[in-house]
């Protein structure tokens, strides 16, 4: 029976011991939504300011249709926002999208003869990243997700306001890359004349997105 007891003893022991060595390691395991550098890697802090331009060899485009290719074409463009909340992973991290810019641009919209200029307005946005890759950007009624082209014409300049259907866009995150991909968001034409087309789908894809901490490391989303 003394025997017995010491082998509990012994076994519960090393059960309490294997217990204790594993909870701390799967706590950090788990990590943050946002790290970097790598999957699992340092939490990017609230506050840090995350950056990207577009990746190499995109354009952002606003096309009148998903599958064609008129409308405006933008070789150079760039977002900036700010980390609001980044909970332990798996979760949803919060931003503020404080950013964006469409520049270098060009359009084949039958009747202009080029871009002006293109400005998001009403920023910020409210913006989520979640650990299923999920980027979500959305706008409130009172400042709502709104696009201002100024197109050039024969006439003179022509502008074009655009709103985002359903007030969301919603894109993709990669760790490949460390990218944000935006496929045929649709805009609603808000105001214009009848030569702005009557709907545009944005797409674009930028990276590597980045932080603005020393070495300005790479952004990773677990």
């Amino acid at each position: 029976m003394r025997i017995n007891r010491l082998l509990g003893a012994a076994v519960t022991a090393a059960l309490l011991t294997t217990a204790a060595l594993a909870a701390p390691a799967s706590a950090a395991a788990a990590g943050n939504v946002l790290t970097y550098n790598s999957t699992g890697g340092a939490a990017v802090p609230v506050g840090a300011v995350l950056s990207a331009s577009l990746a190499s060899g995109a354009n952002a485009t606003l096309y009148t249709t998903t599958t064609g290719t008129t409308g405006v074409k933008c070789t150079a463009s760039t977002f900036t926002s700010t980390v609001v909340t980044n909970p332990i992973a798996p979760g949803t991290a919060t931003e503020s999208t404080t950013g964006h810019t469409l520049s270098t641009c060009t359009s084949n919209v039958v009747g202009t003869t080029g871009v002006q200029s293109i400005t998001i307005n009403n920023l910020p946005f409210a913006t989520t990243s979640s650990s299923a890759g999920v980027v979500t950007i959305t706008g409130t009624a009172a400042a709502p997700i709104q696009t201002t082209m100024v197109l050039r014409s024969l006439l003179g300049n022509l502008t074009c306001v655009y709103r985002a259907t359903g007030n969301t866009l919603t894109g993709a995150s990669s760790n490949v890359g460390n990218t944000i991909t935006f496929t045929n968001q649709p805009f609603t034409k808000y105001s214009g004349p009848v030569t702005c087309p009557a709907n545009g789908y944005f797409s674009a894809k930028y990276g590597p997105v980045r932080g603005n901490a020393a070495g300005s490391p790479l952004v990773f989303v677990n």
